[in-house]
């Protein structure tokens, strides 16, 4: 299927309701008509052809003059960068956290941390295996390099295919227009990848649907980047997860906790 490019459309507001948003074709790939929606961000067809593959501390118990032991709540998130650290919002406690296998791997692994409101003291779910783009990854994303891009985003909107499991906290838009054609990069088919998503809040509006094509950094930045359900197969830059694990996100994630994900290879 022929890569398509979309032309730049005036951004349409999800309401935090979840209102469908009708007629809007996913990420960027829009046009006079409706078009079939790639499975893995950066708004173009799957390319067959293309495959591929500060430091943590913890406060000991500290005695006191009335010899009363006192321990320290802190235990950071481990494996994260000096830069990565300080671009979760103080207010943050919910952490999705992505590593890839390698700086050219489509194998990653996410684990979600959490944390008690005053608390700095970060605690680990369990660790769930996950495919990102086929070339793996980049701190300088471009529409169609097959790269996701790294970071930390904010994960506000969600959305799909099918109806939201019951307990979503997140803003979810239930609208038909989740729908990949084709196959992925691989040629794997891609029926069911958008019966969840989560965006990512890379080169997007927040407080929209997922399927809304703004791009305020602009087309060639690349877009349509989302946690999206797993089809076997890497992605063109979004991060994909088994269906039953896209469900448990859309159950915990709350943006009550202002939850993010830090993404990037296991040697950044």
């Amino acid at each position: 299927m022929a890569a398509r490019h979309a032309q730049p459309r005036a951004r349409r507001s999800m309401s935090r309701r979840g209102k469908a948003v009708s007629g809007l074709a996913l990420t960027t790939l829009m046009g006079t008509a409706l078009w079939a929606w790639p499975a893995s961000g950066d708004d173009h067809d799957a390319q067959q052809e293309a495959k591929n593959g500060t430091p943590a501390s913890v406060s000991g118990p500290e005695k006191t003059s009335g010899a009363k032991t006192v321990a320290n709540a802190t235990r950071p998130i481990p494996g994260l960068s000096d830069e990565e650290r300080k671009r979760i919002p103080a207010n943050s406690r919910q952490v999705l956290v992505v590593r890839g296998a390698d700086k050219d791997s489509f194998g990653s692994k996410v684990v979600l941390y959490t944390r008690a409101k005053g608390s700095d003291d970060w605690r680990p779910g369990a660790q769930w295996a996950a495919h990102n783009a086929a070339h793996g990854w980049t701190e300088d994303h471009h529409y169609g390099d097959l790269r996701s891009p790294e970071g930390v985003f904010a994960l506000t909107d969600a959305g799909g295919l099918l109806p939201a499991p019951k307990g979503t906290k997140l803003p979810y838009d239930h609208n038909d227009s989740f729908v990949a054609n084709g196959t992925g990069v691989e040629g794997e088919p891609l029926a069911g990848a958008f019966d969840y998503v989560i965006a990512i809040n890379y080169n997007r509006v927040a407080g929209t649907s997922p399927l809304d094509p703004e791009r305020p950094d602009g087309d060639e930045k690349g877009g349509g980047v989302w946690l999206h359900v797993d089809h076997d197969g890497p992605t063109q830059g979004c991060v994909s997860l088994k269906p039953e694990v896209m469900q448990e996100l859309l159950r915990t994630l709350d943006p009550a906790q202002h939850p993010v994900i830090v993404m990037g290879p296991g040697d950044s």
